[in-house]
């Protein structure tokens, strides 16, 4: 079988990673994002996943090409801001980017799963959904992550389609340091209040992501694995 990956954001970050560990594993690997992957063996699909028009033609432009077997919705944004601060428009652009993207995105790739009878679709998902402060749009949406997941894992299971998520803990990726400094005090005190005494690395995703990729691993859905150095276990405050 011909395995071919749609993930956005694979430009960088987790993304970038787990899309070169696919690479090395024989896949067709598809990029959509707002700039293009520096991995010339990825295939770009310039899209801004916040213009529901856009993502819609990124989604019927790559089903037309590929025949998907693998989609990982790993693009998002935090937006932070304290409770008095927060617009219903954050709300909105998030529900955008983290719901809406990777429904018409699965939506156009189905077809083709469907009839292979095999597909894995997998979420980026966050420790967030339990709850941090400034994190209104961002705990929400990601929160909706996982009972969209676990709706469509039970409605695609018949079809060999698994729906699972992957919630991480603090990484040290981009995302991360908007929020606070690289190595930075902060940073460092942060990585002692985890459990296993550090932060994440992409790839310590990209490994939990590559369980739920692989083909033999059909018996697990709808399921949400933390990957948070212990962080979901009790509170953690950044």
């Amino acid at each position: 079988m011909t395995l071919t990956a749609v993930i956005t954001g694979a430009n960088k970050g987790i993304g970038a990673d787990l899309a070169g560990c696919l690479l090395d594993r024989g896949y067709r690997v598809i990029n959509i994002s707002r700039t293009t992957s520096d991995n010339p063996s990825i295939h770009n699909v310039l899209c801004d996943l916040l213009d529901a028009s856009a993502t819609a033609e990124a989604a019927a432009e790559i089903a037309a090409a590929h025949e998907v077997t693998h989609f990982i919705h790993n693009a998002g944004l935090i937006w932070p801001n304290l409770v008095e601060e927060v617009r219903p428009e954050d709300l909105a652009g998030l529900t955008q980017l983290h719901l809406a993207a990777p429904l018409t995105l699965l939506q156009a790739f189905l077809p083709a799963m469907k009839a292979r009878q095999f597909g894995r679709v997998l979420f980026n998902g966050s420790r967030a959904a339990l709850g941090v402060p400034t994190r209104t749009a961002y705990s929400a949406t990601k929160a909706g992550i996982i009972g969209m997941a676990r709706t469509w894992a039970l409605e695609l299971a018949a079809h060999g389609i698994t729906v699972n998520v992957v919630a991480p803990g603090p990484v040290r990726t981009d995302n991360f340091w908007s929020i606070i400094e690289k190595d930075s005090d902060q940073e460092a005190a942060l990585a002692k209040r985890i459990p296993v005494g550090r932060l994440g690395e992409t790839r310590d995703i990209s490994n939990a992501f590559l369980y739920f990729c692989d083909p033999e691993n059909g018996f697990v859905t709808g399921q949400t694995l933390y990957v948070c150095g212990g962080a979901s276990i009790g509170t953690l405050q950044l």
